[in-house]
Formats: C-alpha cells, sequence, structure tokens
C-alpha cells in the first residue's frame, strides 16, 4: 500500500497570568515597586491585568488562523489552547477585565494628563514597525515624529489629538487583515486621523466580538473533524521541574542549582485535572493530545499524564536524540539524513497504560517561527512544501526496495507558537498561509492530518523505555531557560518557601482557601523563569518580575501569613546590558538606518579597551550581529556625525574561520598584517566592503594560501550605521557548524586596524 507524507500542524497559544490579584498597591510614593526600577503605568491600581497580550493577540492570531484554514476543507490541523489563556480571554470577554493600555484608551482627552501622555508615547507604538505600523501612514507619521524629533518634543507640541489617533492606531493596527473588510474597521482604516473616544469605544467592543468566537470556532471545527484542540497543564508549568528541580543536571551535569530542591510532584496531577476539567466544560469532551509547558518532559511525569487519561504527548527532536543516543545530521539543504527516526510516532509504556510521543522537526518549526516572515509569502510556502517533498524523497530513496512511493506511514510534526510569529509577516502571514494552503490542497503526495487522527489509522508501535527518556525541552534538549542562572535559581527559592508555606496550613484546601491554590499555580508557571537571568530579554522585563512577586505575595495574603521582606524587591535588577550573546533569530531591513526593532534579539559587543585607535573615543561604537536560517547580519554604530575614509579608514573586512573543519584556508589579503593572533590566523571566506561606494567583494581561500574570487549576493546598507546581510549560500556552511568572525580596517589595502578587541564574534549556523 503506497501513502502520502502525513505532516502534522500543531499550533500552540499561550499566554501567562498577567491577572493582578493584589489587594495592597504595590505602587510606592515614587511611582516605584521597591527594587524594580519600574514605572507604574497611568491608573494601573484600578486594572486588573498588567499587560495586554491576551487582548491584542486575540484579535490578530487566535481566530484568523482557524477562519483561514476553514477555506481549506481537506486540510486538518491541532490547535493548543493553554488554558490560561481561556480564562483570560473569557475575562475580556465579560468586561471585568482591564489592562492599563486599555484603560488609557478609554480615558476622555481631557481627562489625560503628563504622565498618560508618557505612557503613551513609550507603548503606543508596541508593535512591529515594517509589518504593523509602517503600513499606515498616520501610524507611521507619529512614529517617525517621536522616532525623529524625540519623546520631549512630542510631549511639548502635540496636541489632544495625536494622542486619540495614536491609541486608536495601536489597537486598530493589531487587528488581523482577515478582519478588514468589516464595515467598521474598513471606514476606521480609511479614515486614519481623527479619532474620537466614541471610536475608541467601539473599537473595544469589536475587539470583544473576535475575542468571544475563538472558543466556539475551535470547538465547531473540532466537531467537524478539520481540528483537533489539545490543551497544556493549568499555568503552564515546567512539569519537570515541579517533579524535582535537580533533573535541571541530566543535560548539563555542572549546572548550578537552588540551594533549596524543589521537589512537589503532588502538583503535576492537580494541574492536569484543571486543564481536563476546563477542556471537558468548553468543548464538551475529553482532550486526547497534552503539549506539556515548553515541550518539557521527564520520566517521573509520564504516570501523571498518563493517570489522567491523555492519548499522547508532543515534544522536540532533541529530545528524542539524547533519548537514542543520536545526533539528527541534515544536508545541505536542511533536511534530516536518517528521516525514519524523527517521522513517526513513539510509544511510551508507563505503570498506568501506554502514551504515544510525536517529536517536531525543529528546523521546519523555526523556518515558520522566525524565518519565513522576511522571504515573499508564495516563495515561503514554495520552500516549506520543498522541504516535505524532500523529505519524501529521502525516505523513499531509504526504504528497502527504493520504489517511486512510500511504502509506510510516515509523519512530519510541525509545531510551533501559533501567535509570536505573525507579526513579522506581511499582513499577518495571510498571505503566507493562503500560498500554503493552496499548495497543500493542490497535491496528493502531502496530506494534512490532526496527530489523534493519523494515531487512531497508525497507532506506534515502535517503543521507547519510559526511563530512558530525556529530561529536557523544546530549547536545545535541556532546562537551562528555567533554571541554572543566579536570578532563575533566586526566584525557585522564593517559590519554593512559598510552597513550603502553603504545605504547612493543611487546613487550606483548594476547596477552603482557592486563592492561596491559585496564586500558586500562577506563580508555578513557565513564563516568569524565561524571562530571569540570562538568554532573554523584553522591555517589559520588570513587570514580569513584578507579576510573579505578586502571585507569591497574594499566596502569603490568602494564608494570612506575612510577606517576605524580599518580595518587594525585584528579582535582578532590570537594567540594558553592553556585551550580550544573540538572544533570538533577527531579520533586519538592510538599509543603513537603525531601527533597534530589528536587532532586539541580536548580539553586542561595545568596541573599546586600551589598543591603538579602538579605544572609547572610536567612531566605531558597538557592533551587532545575528542570524536566521537565510543569512548572517551585522550592524555597525558609529559616532554621530563621522564619515568612512575621513574619521575612519574607507575599507572593511570580514573574515570567517571554521573551528574543526578541514578545509583550505589563507591569511588576511592586506599588507602589513601584524604578526599576533587572531591577525595571523588563517581564515576561508573574506568579504571586503568599500565603505565610500557600498560596493563588495567575495573570496573563498583555495590551495597554497590562495584567494578566489566569487559571487556575492550580500547586502549593504551604510547610512547612520552600517547594516550587512550575508547569505549562508555564499559561505557555504552547513547547518549546526559555529564559526568565528574577525572584523579588519584599512586604507588601499593597507591593514589599520581590528575589532573586537577581547574576542572573535561566535556565530552558530542555525
Amino acid at each position: 500500500m503506497s501513502h502520502p507524507l502525513y505532516v502534522a500542524f500543531v499550533w500552540h497559544q499561550h499566554q501567562p497570568l498577567y491577572r493582578s490579584q493584589v489587594s495592597l498597591p504595590p505602587w510606592g510614593g515614587d511611582g516605584t515597586l521597591a527594587g524594580s526600577g519600574a514605572t507604574a503605568p497611568p491608573v494601573l491600581q484600578k486594572c486588573a491585568y498588567r499587560l495586554p497580550w491576551v487582548r491584542l493577540h486575540g484579535v490578530k492570531d487566535y481566530l484568523d488562523l482557524i477562519l483561514l484554514l476553514k477555506n481549506y476543507p481537506k486540510l486538518h490541523q491541532t490547535v493548543n489552547l493553554v488554558p490560561s489563556l481561556i480564562l483570560q480571554l473569557e475575562d475580556y470577554i465579560a468586561g471585568t477585565a482591564i489592562d492599563p493600555y486599555l484603560a488609557v484608551a478609554l480615558l476622555p482627552s481631557e481627562q489625560l494628563r503628563p504622565e498618560h501622555h508618557q505612557f503613551i508615547l513609550a507603548h503606543g507604538f508596541d508593535a512591529h514597525v515594517h509589518t504593523m505600523i509602517e503600513p499606515h501612514p498616520r501610524y507611521a507619521e507619529l512614529y517617525q515624529q517621536r522616532q525623529d524629533k524625540g519623546m520631549a518634543w512630542c510631549l511639548d507640541n502635540w496636541e489632544s489629538q495625536e494622542y486619540g489617533d495614536l491609541l486608536t492606531w495601536h489597537n486598530l493596527a493589531w487587528f488581523d487583515p482577515l478582519y478588514w473588510d468589516d464595515p467598521e474597521i474598513a471606514q476606521w482604516l480609511e479614515r486614519g486621523r481623527n479619532f474620537t473616544l466614541g471610536d475608541r469605544q467601539r473599537l473595544f467592543s469589536k475587539q470583544r466580538e473576535i475575542l468571544s468566537r475563538i472558543v466556539p470556532e475551535h470547538r465547531e471545527m473540532q466537531a467537524s473533524g478539520q481540528l483537533e484542540v489539545m490543551t497544556s497543564p493549568y499555568t503552564h508549568p515546567i512539569l519537570p521541574l515541579l517533579a524535582d528541580t535537580n533533573v535541571g543536571r541530566v543535560a548539563v551535569p555542572t549546572m548550578e542549582l537552588p540551594q533549596h530542591r524543589f521537589q512537589w510532584a503532588e502538583d503535576i496531577p492537580r494541574h492536569l485535572q484543571k486543564a481536563w476539567n476546563l477542556y471537558q466544560d468548553r468543548f464538551g469532551c475529553s482532550p486526547r493530545g497534552l503539549w506539556p509547558s515548553e515541550q518539557a518532559i521527564s520520566p517521573a511525569v509520564l504516570p501523571y499524564i498518563t493517570q489522567q487519561g491523555f492519548e499522547w504527548i508532543c515534544s522536540d527532536e532533541a529530545i528524542l536524540g539524547w533519548t537514542v543516543d543520536h545526533f539528527f545530521h541534515r544536508d545541505g539543504l536542511g533536511t534530516v539524513c536518517e528521516p525514519e527516526l524523527l517521522y513517526r510516532p513513539y510509544r511510551l509504556e508507563t505503570e498506568h497504560g501506554d502514551l504515544s510521543i510525536v517529536f517536531r522537526d525543529h528546523r521546519l518549526s523555526d523556518l515558520i517561527g522566525f524565518t519565513y516572515g522576511s522571504m515573499e509569502p508564495k516563495r515561503a510556502a514554495a520552500d516549506l512544501v520543498g522541504h516535505l517533498e524532500a523529505i519524501a524523497r529521502m525516505l523513499k530513496h531509504r526504504q528497502l526496495g527504493g520504489g517511486t512511493s512510500l511504502e509506510q506511514p510516515w509523519l512530519v510534526t510541525i509545531a510551533l507558537d501559533g501567535e509570536n510569529c505573525w507579526e513579522f509577516y506581511q499582513q499577518d502571514g495571510k498571505p503566507f498561509l493562503e500560498a500554503l494552503y493552496h499548495f497543500l490542497s493542490d497535491t496528493s503526495d502531502l496530506q494534512l492530518v490532526t496527530v489523534s487522527e493519523f494515531l487512531a489509522q497508525f497507532p506506534a508501535t515502535e517503543i521507547l523505555r519510559a526511563q530512558q527518556l530525556h529530561t529536557g525541552s523544546w530549547v536545545d534538549g535541556s532546562l537551562t531557560t528555567w533554571i541554572g542562572d543566579p536570578a532563575k535559581n533566586r526566584a525557585w527559592e522564593y517559590l519554593t518557601a512559598a510552597r513550603q508555606t502553603l504545605a504547612n496550613h493543611p487546613e487550606a484546601t483548594e476547596t477552603a482557601n482557592p486563592a492561596a491554590w491559585e496564586a500558586l499555580y500562577a506563580a508555578e508557571g513557565s513564563d516568569w523563569f524565561w524571562w530571569f537571568g540570562e538568554g532573554h530579554s523584553s522591555n517589559q522585563d520588570a513587570i514580569f518580575d513584578q507579576l510573579f512577586r505578586e502571585h507569591l505575595c497574594v499566596l502569603y495574603q490568602s494564608l494570612q501569613e506575612p510577606i517576605p521582606d524580599y518580595l518587594r524587591y525585584a528579582v535582578e535588577a532590570h537594567e540594558s546590558r553592553a556585551d550580550h550573546k544573540p538572544q533570538g533569530f533577527i531579520h533586519p531591513l538592510i538599509q543603513g538606518h537603525p531601527n533597534d526593532q530589528d536587532w532586539n534579539k541580536a548580539g553586542r559587543i561595545e568596541i573599546g579597551g586600551a589598543r591603538g585607535t579602538m579605544h572609547r573615543s572610536s567612531p566605531m561604537q558597538r557592533l551587532w550581529y545575528g542570524v536566521d536560517h537565510l543569512n548572517f547580519y551585522l550592524r555597525l554604530d558609529f559616532q554621530v556625525g563621522t564619515e568612512a575614509g575621513k574619521d575612519f579608514p574607507p575599507e572593511l573586512h570580514l573574515l570567517w574561520f571554521y573551528p574543526d573543519r578541514p578545509m583550505h584556508n589563507s591569511p588576511i589579503p592586506l599588507n602589513n598584517i601584524p604578526n599576533s593572533p587572531p591577525l595571523n590566523y588563517l581564515y576561508h571566506h573574506h568579504l571586503g566592503v568599500n565603505l565610500l561606494t557600498q560596493t563588495v567583494w567575495f573570496q573563498e581561500a583555495g590551495e597554497h594560501h590562495q584567494w578566489h574570487d566569487h559571487f556575492s549576493r550580500a547586502l549593504v546598507g551604510l547610512d547612520h550605521c552600517l547594516e550587512i546581510a550575508v547569505p549562508w549560500a555564499d559561505l557555504r556552511a552547513e547547518p549546526d557548524w559555529c564559526l568565528r568572525l574577525l572584523l579588519v580596517q584599512s586604507e588601499a589595502g593597507e591593514f589599520q586596524d581590528y575589532f573586537p578587541d577581547s574576542t572573535l564574534v561566535p556565530i552558530d549556523v542555525p
């Protein structure tokens, strides 16, 4: 029997609990939470929610995804709706939730005070500039004024209408383009300016209308068979760490752990039961699939999952690789070389029954999550279909006897966040998804299925020993994103102390004291630990820090216990950091105009030191670097008013070498190179940039220390800064390779200087 290649898309829809339950105002007289450094948004003490992302993502990402799919009935998918998201959607639908952004938007213009104006200017542009601000002329006009003339100028010169328009546009730009043909929304988009309080009130009503359709539409599509809805533990905790924080050392044996061990495995069935009950109530049936929070699993959590009644879970290919002691090599196109290991379900045998598990293709998931948004939509969709076709060809090639059709049912799982990536796409991903669904509807070689319908037809037969299952997550197969950093460990110490306090009150059952338990569940969520310490950062870290501590404060208050003094102070200082490594993929436009939003996840190196001309007064101020699946990116910031050829040398050279890779290498092709590391290293690729003409030349090392010219598709943008994009196709680097980069300045072929001073730039090929 021949089969198509089965493909399961699994979209993860999640928000942490932004709802604050503190009974005492947390803000001091100076407007800050002690030790946090966070400025209180106006009217915050009247707000139940600290941040607006449930409401804004609700009108941009949760409903449109399945409404688009509804137009392609042959295509089936799986969606994960996390309980903490559903509960907060229901608060907004009921009108009982209000966040600072919404509270200010619903104020009459005559009631806006200077502190409101500051908040509006600081947060009214919390949206992706290229896809959500620039397409709307009035929104772009206001943004450009703030960027070019500064906040102080706006505060001095803006009238109430500018603030009213900005408040309206911040909400209007978050509406998915699928709703733009709504008469009211179309009228607002066409008018563009001179919005009133009445407009903003109607706009919020329109938001509530859309939010109210999310769960019913999912329920209806699940009943039709086109959709499977799965769930997650109640407030999205890392289940392996609830069982035992010491499991952090499974993947990282040298990990520094909290002084006090968190071991409350009894909380795991509570999270699962509450998720199960909420799902049954909202969907009228029992869930079959469980998305473990952050796809984090361990042998210890499996019995609880099967005992609750779940039939399948999903995790990352790294977990499978660690479990079977196999590294998934990919060829130059990114196709897995041993596909039969990855593209199948497995069976885990536990004391409470069997549990199926599927493992996502990490690269394909990341291409949607982090790369395709920067590509032309139809080309990106065709690229994804091409990767799936390449997987099918690889499977056919490796099956016994060859053959032109697949003789076994294989399942490619693509699983990722279903909300965060789309703001980087044109029109919130609508053109990309429509092109993708069109391609997939027209082929019989690829079939989209829900995970449960695949398992019902082709049950998992390959067994993984449950006790051998690796403990880790979808981030590098480890748990370092949530534990091991000093700030993360400090948060675990706070949580451990609060959990023990609750245990010391046996009378405080979930029935007798639900507030204490709800506060515990909220504090056990993964998101707070994600943002603590190194690895991830945003301009709202202080608020996440505050929310975590507020949940713990509510726990102590509910037990009538004194709140520990340390909860009045931030877990860590939330200050902008100098040097740091990349925190995620980036997709900057190469124009030479520094847009920090484009580079906010890039690595950063301050250029300085006591050597030569590269000291603190150098015209070169800092270096930014990052990657996506298409390019390596570099940005150099200069002092204002400096010019190439006048204030610094006019030629810049990027030189790469590849540690532990046997290949031809050559010395730097310049005169008077000092004989000292790293200048006397040999390099494999060389990109030269003439900063006066913005032209490039590209070379690859050959035999006998020779350089050979090659064509390059590198892009250069030079104006207020220098921005460069170098395609991986130029460098011919394979996935997971490590590269090192040196930058050298020259004039007329004569060496002048190099940077960074203290290190080579480390680059990991995705």
